[in-house]
This record gives structure tokens, C-alpha cells and sequence, in this order.
């Protein structure tokens, strides 16, 4: 059996973080938190499940935070969470087994990290971390936000999940804030620092500025196939939100520079042409989006929806346009074998029986 050190970065957690050390508690074998200046009781909490609590000064440096963490274990593997991230119980029970059975010649463990949701609960946001990693010197963090640690050795990829289930709003400043202050002190933004920089311009409806940034990255030619891919979706999304459609159309058609489609980027041209009311083109790619395979392991950010509810539901609407209303039907009906209580759902097959609505 591998023995893991559970290890945390965490400020102003009180809401959330009991909630994450119990469901961790029964997989660590040993729990190290380090405070980053909490003002609540977080220490307090921490330090009911464990006698290593740290201190460690801020200084706008998540990398630099999660090495100390790190620097702390003593375990052959560590394990990092966030304190509004959780194993549900049936992720919890599958670690433990993991735990159990895990090779010692396995060096980082791929685990999903799901952050987004539909009223089910189901994941409709998900992507693949690195979140089990030997702890060697390789094991180490990089980028003051967004951070990352670069894959090395025998890496495994693992169906375990972690759940994020974030309460308010927290700082949604903060990333962007991070990132400026480094420009503003001359730094030059490294690719992958520079894609989630423009991604944070989006968030922040600074569209002119994100295209800028987004462009810039891709002219680098030395971004990752799924940041340089996503990118290109995301300068879809501002050119859309400018209502320069023409450019959102050429923005999603350069993904295709770096890799077969994706279902997410058919789905985006598929919006594209039904806004521009072209519902047969729409129906192209939404159908094209149904085609394409689902790949969690690339590591690239995946829209589960995409591989198969949103285009079917899509699909309904097109051909209803295009006065096709048994296709428009059977593609509903495809739409509730992903999603048998979607709302949408209930309503077309109500629109379609002539029902009043």
C-alpha cells in the first residue's frame, strides 16, 4: 500500500474546509495545511484534524505556496485539493482502493476534476488534473497562477474524480488582478501564462483586450494542441459577443490548424450559423459534433453536453426550422436519452403534440 501526505494551500476557508478534510481524512496518511494569512478560523478547523498546520506569507505566488505545502511531506506520494474541493463518497471508496493496489513505480496519477454542473447534478464541466504525484524533485509546482506541475515519469489516468463545489463568489478579481501586476512589472508572460491570461480578459467581458491576448498566444507557436485549440473557441466567443460573426466563424475554422475537430468547436459554429438564421449549416455541424469522440485524456477542457445532449437538442431546433418535423422529433428524443428530464426536452415534446406551452 502507498502512503500520501494530503497537502493544502487555504485562506479564509471556514465555510468549506472541514467539508474537504472529511472527506479526504480516511485516504491521507498524513494532512499538512498551509495557511496563507486567514483572518477566520480556518487555522482553527485545520488544526482539528491535524498538528500540521504552516504559515507561509502571500506573496501572489501560488506555485511557490503549493512548494512549501509539498516541502512539508513525508509520505511517498502527495495528494493536493483546494478547501472547497471534495471526493463524494463513491470517489472516496474508489481512492481507497487505489490506494490499496497502486504500483510504486507510478509517478503522477491523472484524476478528473469535475467544476461544473447541471441542476442533477451531472457534470457538464470536466477536465483531467495531475492529482496524486510521487513526492521526488520532479513534483514540483510552476506559474504563479494557474500553476502546474509538468508531467514526468509513468503517469496513469484514473476515472476518480474530485468535485469542486465552490460557495460565493470568493475573489473573482483576484486571477486577473495577479496576472497584471506581474505585466506591470515587466514580466514577459510565458505561452501557457499568456492563454490563461487572455482567458481571464474574457471572463471579464474585456473582449477587445482577450482577442489581443488570445491572438498573441497563438502567434507565439509555442502554446499546448488543447490551450492553442481552446484559444481559437474563445476568440469565437468574443468575436460572437461583439457581434463581428464573420470573424467568430474564422476564429472556430482555425482550430482545425491544430487537430480534428472537436465537439465543443462544432457545437460553437453550429451557434454561429443558426444566429445567423442558416439553420442547414447549423444542423452540418451540430451532426458533425455527434461524430466526434470524446477524449478526456487529452487533458484539454471538455464539455461533456457536447458529445452528445447539446448538438441532439440543437438538432431539434434546426430541423423544426427547416420544417423537417420528424427529424426535428427523433433528435429530441435522442436528446432525452442523454438527459431523460431536461426541461427542454419536456417542453419540445409539448410544442410538437400541440400542446399550449
Amino acid at each position: 500500500m502507498i502512503t500520501i501526505s494530503l497537502c493544502m494551500i487555504v485562506k479564509n476557508e471556514e465555510p468549506v474546509l472541514a467539508r474537504c478534510l472529511e472527506s479526504a481524512g480516511l485516504i491521507a496518511d498524513e494532512i499538512i495545511v498551509v495557511d496563507t494569512g486567514s483572518t477566520d478560523r480556518t487555522k482553527e478547523i485545520a488544526s482539528r484534524f491535524t498538528e500540521r498546520v504552516y504559515d507561509f506569507s502571500w506573496e501572489d505566488d501560488f506555485a511557490a505556496a503549493r512548494n512549501f505545502a509539498f516541502s512539508k511531506a513525508s509520505m511517498e506520494y502527495c495528494l493536493w485539493l483546494d478547501a472547497d474541493d471534495v471526493f463524494l463518497p463513491a470517489d472516496r471508496e474508489a481512492f481507497l482502493e487505489l490506494k490499496n493496489t497502486l504500483s510504486h513505480d507510478i509517478d503522477v496519477v491523472m484524476m478528473r476534476y469535475h467544476i461544473a454542473f447541471d441542476g442533477d447534478g451531472n457534470p457538464t464541466f470536466s477536465y483531467y488534473r495531475e492529482r496524486l504525484l510521487k513526492n521526488v524533485p520532479q513534483a514540483r509546482w510552476a506559474g504563479e497562477i494557474h500553476e502546474v506541475i509538468a508531467p514526468f515519469g509513468k503517469i496513469m489516468h484514473s476515472e476518480i474524480a474530485v468535485t469542486h463545489k465552490k460557495e460565493g463568489p470568493g475573489d473573482p478579481d483576484r486571477n486577473l488582478r495577479i496576472f497584471e501586476k506581474l505585466r506591470s512589472k515587466g514580466k514577459t508572460l510565458e505561452p501557457r501564462q499568456q492563454f490563461y491570461y487572455a482567458r481571464e480578459l474574457y471572463y471579464h467581458k474585456r473582449y477587445r483586450d482577450a482577442i489581443a491576448a488570445f491572438t498573441a498566444f497563438l502567434e507565439t507557436g509555442r502554446g499546448w494542441v488543447e490551450n492553442e485549440i481552446d484559444a481559437c473557441r474563445h476568440l469565437g466567443l468574443c468575436r460572437r459577443a461583439l457581434g463581428e460573426m464573420d470573424e467568430a466563424v474564422r476564429a472556430l475554422l482555425r482550430s482545425f490548424e491544430y487537430a480534428a475537430p472537436r465537439a465543443e468547436t462544432c457545437c460553437d459554429l453550429g451557434q454561429c450559423f443558426l444566429e445567423r438564421g442558416d439553420a442547414a449549416t447549423a444542423a452540418f455541424w451540430y451532426e458533425l459534433a455527434l461524430t466526434r469522440k470524446r477524449d478526456d485524456t487529452s487533458g484539454g477542457f471538455v464539455l461533456p453536453d457536447c458529445y452528445g445532449y447539446l448538438p441532439s437538442i440543437q438538432l431539434c431546433v434546426c430541423y423544426d426550422r427547416l420544417g423537417e418535423r420528424e427529424k426535428a422529433i427523433e433528435y429530441n428524443e435522442r436528446a432525452a436519452s442523454f438527459k431523460p428530464d431536461a426541461e427542454p426536452v419536456r417542453l419540445n415534446r409539448a410544442y410538437f403534440a400541440g400542446q399550449k406551452l
